[in-house]
């Protein structure tokens, strides 16, 4: 078995010849993960077990304010529903009013979104629109796509009356995996989701829906194609000590904000143009009920160029140009303690970028 990084996926295409199928790519200019018709049907079958496990019913009403770019998770949970027998409309995750709007006229059983995106969406029923959230009728809430806030599920379900379940989808084909609520998962599908050491390329044998202590998602396609035999480090971190969530850190390449990924190779590599850049700190927050805050600091060797605005300016669309994150820029003297790359979650999110370090750190808690 051959082990691959996310960021590795993309050089699977390289001198490969083309052949019909789906080119998956959750960030944008790091490559496309080939997915053919027949592995696409597989995703989909899978996919709506899940989601019928999980309590959407035949006959549902599905609004899903999820994205669509990419790696058309929004579209592919969507085909997955009607193959349960619901119906499902796709409105992508941003404009609360047009959420309303939607919800307003399709009168959805069901909702799904990001657990960030539901909290947002019910501060905004509140101090916006003067909505109340019982009157639109939500029976269920599935939330996916981000490391929900303590309390998450218990303050939906009481401010909208309405059951909260938690959906896991993979970050490299979207299709949707475990589905859970009060800390108890289960995993769908054959064996293709399981754990790994972080340091070693070593699978963890066991139910991982249950673990002991922390391991490292990943991903061992069972269908034929260039990712046979290949296991897919995602990422994702799930930890046995805190099963409210079904990944409660992320590790590596990748950073998860607002339920997307920042791939840092591509920040490396766009910030590198930028002449007179020494470094660049990220900075993560996420206040209480809200939706999660990137901010980019980038330190500058001259004084002349922390003040230009032109450079800033360059700088904003370098970074614009490797992730679709809302971000806020600010600018320093790199003597002011820049270093080449830093980052600070104060989430408590992202565990760090080396696997090796990170597990000499965390030491016994690790599975294995």
């Amino acid at each position: 078995m051959s082990w691959r990084t996310r960021e590795h996926l993309g050089a699977l295409l390289d001198g490969a010849p083309s052949a019909p199928g789906l080119l998956l790519g959750a960030v944008p200019g790091e490559g496309f993960v080939p997915v053919s018709p027949e592995a696409r049907a597989l995703l989909r079958t899978r996919s709506a077990e899940t989601l019928a496990a999980a309590g959407v019913a035949r006959g549902n009403r599905v609004l899903v304010s999820l994205n669509s770019e990419g790696d058309l998770v929004g579209a592919s949970l969507a085909e997955a529903l009607v193959e349960v027998g619901a119906s499902a409309a796709v409105v992508g995750p941003r404009g609360r009013m047009r959420t309303l709007a939607a919800m307003r006229q399709l009168r959805p059983e069901v909702w799904i979104t990001t657990p960030t995106g539901a909290l947002d969406f019910l501060a905004r029923l509140y101090l916006e629109f003067n909505v109340d959230p019982l009157e639109l009728e939500l029976g269920q809430i599935l939330v996916v796509g981000e490391i929900p806030s303590p309390g998450t599920e218990r303050r939906l379900e009481g401010e909208f009356e309405a059951r909260v379940t938690g959906l896991y989808c993979d970050p490299v084909f979207g299709a949707a995996w475990a589905q859970g609520r009060e800390g108890r998962w289960a995993i769908h599908g054959s064996g293709v989701l399981g754990l790994a050491e972080l340091a070693k390329d070593v699978a963890l044998v066991g139910d991982a829906s249950q673990p002991s202590g922390m391991g490292e998602l990943v991903l061992q396609p069972d269908w034929s194609g260039p990712l046979s035999g290949t296991a897919i480090r995602t990422g994702q971190v799930r930890s046995g000590a805190d099963s409210a969530a079904f990944f409660s850190h992320s590790v590596g390449e990748h950073l998860l904000v607002r339920g997307r990924w920042l791939s840092l190779p591509l920040l490396r590599r766009a910030l590198a143009q930028i002449e007179g850049l020494a470094g660049h700190r990220l900075a993560i927050s996420r206040g209480e009920g809200t939706l999660d805050k990137l901010t980019i600091t980038l330190g500058f060797e001259r004084a002349s160029l922390v003040e230009n605005p032109m450079w800033a300016a360059r700088a904003r669309e370098a970074i614009a140009s490797v992730t679709p994150i809302d971000f806020e820029l600010a600018t320093e003297l790199a003597a002011e303690g820049i270093a080449a790359e830093m980052i600070a979650d104060e989430r408590g999110h992202h565990l760090g970028v080396d696997r090796g370090e990170v597990a000499a750190r965390l030491g016994g808690t690790l599975l294995g």
